[in-house]
């Protein structure tokens, strides 16, 4: 993977991704007579060591007005056009999926596993989560977008099941969601009507006992503490998750929904809001017990607790393998929320 710009384009997605990356670190001298020869040369060395290389247009040689197709046609490459004027990050990932040679119908009889993106801190937990709830549906597993090999896109199904739906391919007919509990059970059913093996049995128990262990822990909450008021901001997807999430288990005042995408249908709930400026004047104005986003969030939560949503979340260490969508996602949300709320009430001083 190459990322074809400067230095700044390629050390941020290093921070996030700690994946194999290269880039041409573009510097003045290219921006003046061409970057090419840089290109050429990087393609060229990597060419040797790697079966395929994929190169990332970034903003500069964008601008510059360069056909990298064709000064790279010497070599079979995957050529993803990405200067970030074209759009949000969706809109990027999206892009580079439709960049890959998918050829779909030879495996009708499976299911693609949509959502996943590297950038995500709930990627690992959420592919391994959609990978155990197929598996104890006994559907069989499809492509993985994006977190699959090469030669899984020969081979894409004709049915996806997705764990964000702002990330949805279009590869394969949709079967719905997995991320929040209402919308597994759609999910599940919605499979079962496809694939007449499937067993959804084990599943709809364990959605039973799953919202049987968040009602009791939220009830034991709300009986010592006030339903909280909340401020959320990060996707579209994951915003709408988490605000349903807590009205329906905390009774939670939703004093502010952001998305830093666009909606994927008209909504009245939710404001694109991607300047931290009016994210800080959002909570100072709003005054949130609890505040789920990112770092950037963070920073000017002030008193308020935090929970992490999107990336980049930085200054903890993430090891496990932590999922938002599926069942155990919901529980390690709403864990994860019972026990910043709790620690924001025991900080708060006494009246």
């Amino acid at each position: 993977m190459v990322i074809h710009g400067s230095s700044g384009c390629y050390f941020y997605p290093a921070t996030l991704l700690h994946n194999d990356l290269h880039s041409t670190f573009l510097v003045e001298q290219e921006v003046i007579f061409g970057t090419s020869e840089r290109l050429v040369e990087l393609v060229k060395d990597l060419s040797l060591t790697y079966n395929k290389v994929a190169v990332v247009n970034s903003c500069v040689p964008s601008v510059l007005g360069e056909d990298i197709r064709d000064i790279l046609s010497e070599f079979n490459i995957i050529f993803v056009d990405s200067p970030g004027f074209t759009g949000d990050f969706e809109s990027g990932y999206l892009g580079a999926v439709k960049a890959l040679p998918v050829c779909m119908g030879q495996g009708a009889e499976r299911v693609n596993i949509e959502g996943i993106n590297l950038i995500d801190p709930f990627a690992r937990g959420n592919q391994r989560e959609a990978e155990r709830l197929l598996q104890q549906m006994g559907v069989p597993i499809g492509t993985i977008f994006c977190q699959d090999s090469y030669q899984s896109l020969g081979s894409t199904a004709g049915f996806s099941v997705t764990v964000n739906p702002d990330l949805s391919t279009g590869y394969g007919h949709e079967l719905g969601s997995l991320l929040g509990l209402s919308s597994i059970r759609k999910t599940v059913h919605a499979l079962a009507d496809r694939f007449c093996d499937a067993e959804i049995g084990g599943i709809e128990n364990e959605i039973f006992m799953v919202e049987e262990r968040i009602i009791k822990a939220a009830d034991k909450y709300l009986k010592r503490y006030d339903p909280p008021s909340v401020a959320i901001f990060s996707t579209f997807s994951y915003s709408g998750f988490a605000a349903a999430t807590l009205k329906k288990y905390l009774d939670a005042d939703i004093v502010f929904c952001g998305s830093r995408n666009d909606p994927l249908t008209p909504c009245t709930d939710t404001v694109t809001i991607t300047s931290l400026a009016i994210i800080e004047s959002a909570i100072r104005d709003h005054a949130p017990d609890l505040v789920l986003g990112s770092t950037f969030e963070r920073s000017v939560a002030g008193k308020a607790s935090f929970v992490g949503l999107t990336p980049p979340i930085r200054g903890e260490f993430r090891l496990s393998s932590k999922p938002l969508a599926g069942t155990e996602g919901e529980l390690s949300f709403m864990e994860d929320v019972l026990n910043a709320c709790m620690n924001y009430q025991q900080r708060k001083p006494a009246k």
